[in-house]
């Protein structure tokens, strides 16, 4: 690999393009390549074994097309699989994004913390150990949102259908004030707005991709790996799906103001 090798950057489907866009922004003169598995998502209803293979194959196939690093840009991958990709792969940096509890803490002090992510994320260690982390900081609520990264792969942001199964899963809270609220899923932050308007707009709302983008630059710089050209950086889109309009969907979602 070389400065001017690509950077690997792949999720369960689409929702990593909200990381994608974070990234790029940061680093606009390197070249990615995205893989959006939407042939296998949702990963979150799936084992932690199945999700583990899944995202390990993406791996592979993004090594084998020459990639210098790789970010998991799903936090339910990241959850299952990203420990042990990193023993697999000792040599690669591999960044996995997780959950932005911690600056939603910080943020909310003895508040109330609302993290919403998949099944998965939530039943991982890896999220167990970061909520005991900050358990006396704040109130934290955890709420799987199983059926919600479906809206954004189909490309439905904001509609009567997506308004009527947030608010119904936000009844659950019994009317309870809520401080901050981690989008603890990449396909979350498509729907950020719909999410906001019914808190009314009062709530301090996280996601982890801008920290991620910094670990990833803070990695490639700590190998010489950054791409020092002063060139526009490019994107490859690729997908499991044989469907082109996931392509289509991929680079729409990337150019739209979320």
């Amino acid at each position: 690999m070389t400065a001017d090798s690509p950077i690997g950057v792949m999720d369960s489907g689409m929702g990593g393009i909200s990381v994608l866009r974070e990234i790029t922004a940061l680093l606009p003169n390197e070249n990615f390549i995205f893989y959006g598995d939407s042939k296998n998502a949702p990963y979150g209803s799936r084992t932690t074994e199945e999700i583990y293979h899944l995202t390990s194959r993406v791996v592979d196939e993004l090594l084998d097309r020459g990639v210098k690093a790789v970010v998991i840009a799903c936090n339910t991958a990241s959850s299952a699989a990203g420990k042990r990709l990193r023993e697999k792969y000792p040599s690669l940096p591999i960044i996995a994004i997780e959950p932005a509890l911690k600056p939603a803490v910080i943020g909310c002090p003895n508040g109330r913390v609302l993290v919403l992510a998949t099944e998965a994320t939530l039943r991982e260690t890896k999220f167990a150990t970061l909520m005991d982390a900050w358990k006396d900081r704040a109130e934290i609520i955890k709420m799987p949102l199983p059926g919600l990264p479906e809206f954004v792969e189909r490309g439905e942001l904001d509609s009567p259908a997506l308004r009527d199964f947030l608010a119904s899963h936000f009844k659950a809270l019994g009317g309870k004030t809520v401080d901050g609220v981690v989008l603890g899923c990449t396909h979350y932050p498509f729907v950020k707005k719909v999410i906001s308007e019914l808190f009314d707009n009062k709530v301090k709302i996280y996601d982890g991709a801008a920290g991620t983008a910094r670990q990833l630059r803070r990695r490639l710089y700590s190998r010489n790996l950054l791409n020092n050209s002063d060139k526009k950086g490019t994107i490859t889109w690729l997908n499991s799906s044989d469907d082109p309009a996931m392509i289509e969907l991929s680079q729409k979602l990337y150019e739209i103001e979320i």
